[in-house]
């Protein structure tokens, strides 16, 4: 194995968190991916770069001179990739959009590439107040995120969003042999005995849903894990978790609605200050009705009657 620009990104990013995990969820991987590709770079160069304990990773004296000549690297090639973006701007639009994670995603960013003749630069993060941060510095130029029910976004000073969907309902995904997998609502009184699994690091998703299983008398063990663990845990029938109900098809996982819709988002388009809204917003609206509608239990869901919103309405 040749080392790679890659390889030494990831060497600085876990000496800079300190801890496999953290450095796994800001690279956007699981931690178990992580740890094998730093043992792949540890028996390239035939020594071990980092201590692993209870206290978290440390570079050992060998990974401390391996960082050293890292990072100049890493960091010219972050400063070439700046470079050659900010000239492509000046070259030709680009738009510079922020996402939290969504179905509806390939969709509007091909209809922004049509509709508006631009190209779009493209940012997914788990954090939809670190998005919205991000549109007010001026890092971005558009943010499409989630708002947990009960738990409002920081909205910084001069970003305008506008409503998506009022109230998405959020479904709940378990491995297909799951017995309340026969029905086609589920009721939380179903999964009083299982695990649920939640990523603490999205804005309000643990506190969402323990507020819920506590209004429903239900105190269930949960699992904190990315979302790439979460659904192999709910694949293997070891948890259940909530989802977005444009999730799927999936033939290793069941995917169903909560009876009476407990746990919901609001989903919005926030702009920074300057960039139009109208047509993304447009772009979006079609995106997220074919994202809709093209996932079975949602579409039955908004069938039977249940309502997320006028951009669904009539679906």
């Amino acid at each position: 194995m040749e080392l790679e620009v890659r390889h030494l990104r990831v060497l600085c990013a876990i000496a800079d968190s300190g801890s496999l995990h953290k450095a796994a969820r800001q690279l956007g991987v699981s931690q178990p991916a992580l740890t094998n590709q730093l043992h792949r770079i540890e028996q390239s160069l035939g020594a071990e770069l980092f201590s692993r304990g209870h206290t978290g990773c440390h570079p050992t004296p060998l990974g401390r001179t391996v960082l050293g000549r890292a990072r100049p690297l890493v960091d010219g090639m972050a400063a070439l990739i700046d470079e050659t973006r900010a000239a492509a701007r000046s070259a030709g639009p680009l738009l510079r959009v922020g996402s939290t994670a969504s179905r509806a995603l390939p969709g509007w960013l091909r209809r922004l590439r049509q509709d508006l003749a631009t190209d779009v630069d493209l940012r997914v993060g788990v954090s939809s107040n670190d998005l919205l941060r991000t549109v007010a510095s001026g890092g971005l130029d558009l943010a499409f995120v989630h708002e947990v029910e009960g738990c409002p976004l920081r909205v910084p000073d001069g970003v305008r969003g506008r409503v998506l969907v009022q109230r998405e309902p959020q479904f709940v995904s378990m491995a297909p042999d799951h017995p309340a997998a026969a029905h086609e609502v589920v009721d939380l009184a179903d999964l009083a005995h299982d695990r649920w699994t939640v990523d603490p690091s999205v804005d309000g998703e643990w506190d969402g849903l323990r507020r819920v299983l506590a209004g429903a008398g239900l105190d269930p063990p949960v699992l904190h894990a990315d979302y790439h663990t979460a659904a192999t845990l709910i694949v293997l029938g070891e948890a259940v978790g909530p989802c977005q109900p444009t999730s799927g098809p999936r033939d290793d996982m069941a995917i169903r609605p909560l009876r009476g819709d407990p746990l919901a988002v609001r989903l919005l388009l926030f702009t920074a200050p300057g960039t139009p809204l109208d047509r993304p917003y447009a772009a979006l609206t079609a995106a997220y009705r074919e994202a809709a509608l093209r996932a079975t239990p949602y579409r039955r869901w908004l069938h039977a009657g249940g309502s997320a919103g006028p951009c669904l309405e009539a679906a």
